[in-house]
Formats: structure tokens, sequence, C-alpha cells
């Protein structure tokens, strides 16, 4: 009996069950024997795994998170790691692993394919900023909730006459921000892919209270810097080598009070953009993308990767996803840029 690995990494995401769930009822059909290994990559070296079957993945599909966990580990960071899971691989045999991951997780998938590894990946951020799929499960999910938080921040923004500033997540791709402040109406959008110019943010909003406004909504990603090239974060680093963000959205609101004397709230959605039930469209999107994996596995299509163009799952090399960030392009931000103010 063929054996199929599948494991997630990085960070939760809204969508991963479904994704658990379509890989294993496709590799069940085709008589195959699934193991998900634990905690991403994490499971492969230390050989932590589950055997999936219809049991463990059935209700699986509306719940957020990964049954079967996950975390940011980089097994080429530690000496030794790698081999012990190469040892793993051969130890059960695997004909394929599946791989769900974001940047990160899918970089290893496809160093561990240049060496030999028979992998499959499947993309997954809430950011959205994979390169080569048109959009990630999870993202729809995200943005959905920072819309509407933004809704409700607006009847007490309006209620008070203040400003509030939205913190949303969003490291080097300001995607989450701009669809969530375009649909929820915010005033302005501030984004990692353009320095913010707090004049002109100030400007914008003394401009809205002179002509009657009195209130102003300001979405930020957590991955903002001002022109003076300022990024708030700390100085602990994860096993990729990325920085912990947060705080821009108190540093841009303690600047806009002091700069235009409106009293200013912050508000930092956090890790609420991840969690809970997935959308329908990121159930589906995930179930494809589990379904269209374990078709690339039987097919013998490694180095590959699900991806959604239009509204086709089709396939892409795994380098081709992790050589570059998807950003938000200058196009899209000037026509958000409209409805600024």
């Amino acid at each position: 009996m063929d054996t199929l690995g599948i494991l997630t990494g990085g960070g939760d995401c809204p969508g991963l069950n479904p994704v658990i769930r379509a890989a294993v009822k496709s590799a069940l059909l085709g008589g195959w024997q699934v193991f998900g290994f634990k905690n991403g990559w994490k499971g492969m070296v230390d050989d932590e795994f589950v055997a999936l079957d219809d049991r463990a993945v059935s209700g699986i599909l509306p719940r957020g998170g990964t049954i079967l966990g996950t975390s940011r580990t980089n097994p080429y960071k530690k000496a030794g790691d790698v081999e012990k899971l190469k040892a793993n691989f051969k130890k059960h045999n695997l004909k394929a692993l599946i791989v769900v991951g974001g940047e990160d997780t899918l970089g290893v998938a496809n160093k561990l394919y240049g060496e030999g590894l028979p992998i499959v990946g499947i993309p997954k951020t809430i950011d959205n900023d994979l390169s080569a799929t048109d959009y990630t499960f999870g993202f729809d999910t995200a943005v959905n909730i920072a819309m509407e938080c933004i809704d409700r921040l607006h009847t007490t923004a309006e209620s008070h006459n203040r400003v509030m500033v939205v913190e949303i997540m969003g490291r080097h791709a300001g995607w989450i921000a701009l669809e969530a402040g375009l649909a929820g109406g915010a005033d302005m959008i501030l984004i990692p892919e353009v320095p913010v110019d707090i004049a002109e943010v100030c400007r914008v909003i003394k401009h809205r209270h002179e002509r009657g406004k009195t209130f102003s909504i300001v979405a930020v990603a957590e991955g903002a810097t001002l022109k003076d090239g300022h990024e708030v974060a700390d100085q602990k680093l994860d096993e990729f080598g990325h920085v912990r963000l947060g705080g821009i959205g108190q540093w841009v609101g303690g600047l806009i009070e002091k700069k235009t004397g409106f009293e200013t709230r912050v508000t930092v959605l956090g890790h609420i953009q991840r969690g809970g039930s997935p959308t329908a469209f990121d159930r589906v999107l995930g179930t494809r993308f589990g379904v269209h994996a374990v078709e690339l596995v039987k097919k013998g299509k490694f180095g590959r990767m699900a991806s959604l163009h239009g509204r086709h799952i089709v396939d892409v090399p795994l380098a081709d996803a992790v050589k570059q960030l998807k950003l938000v392009s200058a196009e899209l931000y000037d026509m958000a840029k409209i409805f600024f103010g």
C-alpha cells in the first residue's frame, strides 16, 4: 500500500482543515494510507505523526486552525535535522509528502525537492503574498473578519468624534489592510509597500474635519513603515529570521493625536484575523487545492504547487511560488486612494 504524508506549517490559517480533509479523502479513494505529521516540519524531524482516515477528518470542514498542529520550525536551522527528516521519510516509505504552508514552509519544501524528495505544495497564508497563485485560502476569511471589525469601529468613532486606527496583519504585503479597508470604508489605508507619510495622513484627517466629518478610520498593516524608515518591531527572531512585528498602530495613532489634536484610539486585531471558521470561499478553495495536490502525486508531478488562476486550479513550479513575494501594485493602491478622506 502506498503511503502519503501531509503536514501544515507556519501560522495557522482558516481553511487548513478543509485541505487536510480533501487530501485524505482523495488519497483513501486511491487505496493509499495517509500519515499526518504533527506541528509542521517539527513532526517530520521528530517522527511525530498520526494515521489519518475517514473518521479522523470527519466534521473538520468548518473548523479553523489545523488538526495536525503547526509550528515555524526550520529543519535547515539546526545541524542534523534535515538528515533526521530524510530518514523518517524513508522509514515510512512515503510515496510523496504534501506540504501546506506559506513562503517559509514552502521554501523548505522546494529545497528538499531539490535534494530529491517527492514533494507537492499547497499555498497557505492569510497575507495572500505567495507568487504564482491569484489567491491563497485563509485570505478571504481574514479580510472578512477585519472588514467586520472596521464596520463596528465606525459607530463608536462617529459617536465619540474620534480617530480610530486599526492595526491589521500583513508583514511585507498589505493585501488584508487594503481589501478590508476598501470594503469597510476606511478613510486612510497604510501598507508596507508604500512608506507612510504621516504629514499627509494628518492633512487628510484635518480636511475631513474641516468639511464636517468628525471622525476618521485609519487601517494600517502591521508591517508598514514611516517615510523615515522607522519600523515597529521587537528584536526577537523566529527560525526563519523574521522579526516579530507589532506596535505600528500605537505609533501612528500617537503621531496623529499629537499632530492633529484629535482624540485617537487604536485597535489591534492581531490573531483574531486568523482564527475561527473559514468562509465558504476558503472552504471550497482549500478543498479544491487538497484534491488537486493528490492528483499531482498520482501523476508523479513533484516539485509543483496547486494554484488558483482565475477560476481554475492549475499547478506551477514550487520555485516560482517562493522566489519573490506578491505585493500590492502601485496601480491598485492608487485606485484605493480615490476613497481616502
